[in-house]
């Protein structure tokens, strides 16, 4: 059985993070074969760091994904978010599809060019995966496709994050990270804000910003604006930043809309207390007060932050929360077996 795994973007974040696992936990599996398809860019090094098959695509366009699926001859598309599902739709023909949600994005959520496609894409796949229970019910017409639905929550392998930790030499003194794409939906512009008031409340606070994006120059515009570029360090994109993950004190997100954030589960992993806004898969990943908060005031979440850079003892327990519940959370066989029982399902339909 082979599997086509289409993705539209050319970098490496949480939905490609994610397929790298899936094709981990399939690299023993001697009845089916996955080949990564997605545009060309810096994803390439992070597919051969894994020794992943990849098929570049020039652009993603109708034509060029055709010709893949001509190239490939898949037995399945596994499709991924949205935009990837709706071309793969338009183009797999008898070819059996997949649909993998990996998000909660706002424009999908009422009534919208984006969400009546998709219900397009709804009818012709034969199952869909949703990231979190809140990306499948805050989709509009999720009614619809309550039948071929399946929440399927990221999970990531814990001894690999630990092992790539370790292969960094390098030591970090930073007193809280952000980790993630510089986009819309991590709202780079809000956490400039609170990295605001955390330099009021401490002087000498040391804030990483480890990853890029089109707000990256907008994000770094804003901290030079606060004057707060002696605090925070634009680190840019970091091929493995587990260690200064592992070596950071408190994760801080603001986020618009997510699905079960990779960078979330690694900082659990890694025994990272994270202070975030209250949105979709987070709500299911911190118990406020116990491994983490949540809260949509930036005042209050500058305040906790603060609050655990002083209280050892209290970032102690966090921390030591944030392993136990990263133990529980990250099952790989039965993440597996979802995905090896979808294929074979599919293939007989």
């Amino acid at each position: 059985m082979k599997i086509m795994h289409l993705l539209q973007s050319g970098h490496f974040s949480g939905a490609e993070n994610v397929v790298c696992q899936i094709f981990s936990m399939f690299e023993n599996d001697s009845d089916t074969e996955c080949v990564y398809c997605s545009h060309d860019g810096s994803i390439r090094l992070a597919l051969e760091e894994r020794n992943i098959p990849f098929y570049p695509l020039c652009e993603f366009s109708l034509s060029s994904v055709k010709k893949a699926i001509r190239d490939i001859k898949p037995d399945i598309i596994h499709a991924h978010d949205m935009n990837a599902s709706f071309l793969a739709s338009l183009v797999c023909g008898n070819i059996k599809l997949i649909s993998h949600i990996h998000n909660n994005s706002f424009d999908s959520r009422g009534l919208s060019p984006k969400s009546i496609a998709y219900l397009y894409v709804g009818f012709k796949a034969k199952h869909i995966f949703w990231v979190s229970s809140f990306a499948f019910e805050g989709y509009a017409f999720h009614k619809l496709l309550k039948n071929k639905s399946e929440v399927l929550y990221n999970i990531i392998d814990t001894e690999k994050l630990i092992e790539k930790a370790e292969t960094d030499t390098n030591s970090y003194d930073y007193d809280c990270i952000f980790l993630g794409r510089l986009t819309e939906p991590k709202n780079p512009l809000r956490l400039m804000d609170v990295c605001k008031l955390l330099t009021e409340k401490k002087p000498d606070i040391k804030i990483a910003i480890v990853g890029r994006g089109e707000m990256e120059k907008e994000a770094k515009k804003k901290a030079e604006q606060l004057g707060i570029m002696s605090n925070v360090s634009f680190l840019g994109y970091m091929q493995n930043p587990a260690k200064i993950l592992k070596d950071s004190k408190v994760m801080l997100m603001t986020s618009l809309w997510e699905g079960t954030p990779i960078c979330a589960l690694e900082a659990a992993a890694l025994g990272i207390p994270i202070v975030s806004t209250p949105v979709d898969g987070l709500k299911e990943l911190i118990e406020n007060g116990k491994n983490g908060f949540l809260s949509d005031d930036n005042e209050e979440l500058a305040s906790v932050i603060i609050d655990l850079l002083v209280d050892e003892e209290k970032l102690k327990k966090f921390s030591e929360n944030q392993m136990i519940f990263a133990k529980k959370w990250n099952d790989k066989k039965k993440y597996y077996s979802a995905v090896k029982h979808a294929y074979e399902e599919v293939r007989k339909k």
